[in-house]
């Protein structure tokens, strides 16, 4: 009985959240806010940031912070898909291992290494954004984006695997609760999260067919 035919691999999707056209006001407005954000962020836990803080600090009424991004977890999430805007880009544009032209295995463990990297720099922000609103994280188009490349890496790696459900598998450690718990609460080094992972992505490769 011949063989089923492989699915083509389909492309990485770009965010889904496209950015609509905005007035140079509005623009500005969004910059100074989210500006405002990361200091502020940076000095103290972000968990203890209000948005009449935000507000003030970046020179602008609640009611425009409110306008703009609709409740603190639409701000949280803006703030981090600047990040990893950056970071899809090395995916679908920047020089293999991350970017196109690696094995699957290679471009999965390194993609997995940056996205760890991300989440262990924004660990607070993460964390904020994860808790203001239930599910909220699962529903951006940064996570569908991260979900689609892991699942097409592992439909390529290991063929017989329920790719969907196991990218959300490997990329459930990287949320910031867990992320945080293990950093800071266990003590557990970012080397030793990372060899996990690629540990967990080595044991999944099916043997090439002799």
């Amino acid at each position: 009985m011949a063989e089923p035919r492989a699915t083509p691999p389909q492309p990485l999707p770009e965010f889904a959240s496209k950015r609509p056209p905005e007035r140079a006001d509005a623009a500005r407005n969004r910059r100074r806010v989210l500006a405002a954000t990361e200091r502020l962020f940076a000095s103290r836990s972000a968990s203890e940031v209000t948005l009449d803080e935000i507000a003030c600090e970046a020179g602008v009424s609640k009611a425009t912070v409110l306008r703009r991004f609709g409740d603190r977890a639409g701000l949280l999430l803006a703030l981090l898909d600047e990040h990893e805007r950056a970071l899809q880009d090395e995916v679908l544009r920047g020089p293999p291992p991350v970017g196109p032209g690696a094995e699957p295995q290679q471009r999965l463990t390194a993609f997995l290494h940056l996205l760890l990297e991300l989440s262990v720099t924004h660990a607070d922000l993460l964390l904020a954004s994860e808790t203001a609103k239930p599910l909220t994280r699962y529903r951006t188009g940064a996570y569908a984006a991260w979900h689609r490349h892991v699942a097409i890496l592992l439909a390529q790696l290991a063929p017989r695997a329920p790719a969907g459900v196991l990218a959300h598998v490997l990329l459930a450690p990287l949320t910031g609760e867990l992320v945080t718990h293990l950093i800071r609460d266990r003590q557990t080094a970012p080397a030793d999260l990372d060899a996990a992972l690629a540990s967990v992505v080595a044991s999944l490769a099916e043997p090439a067919a002799s």
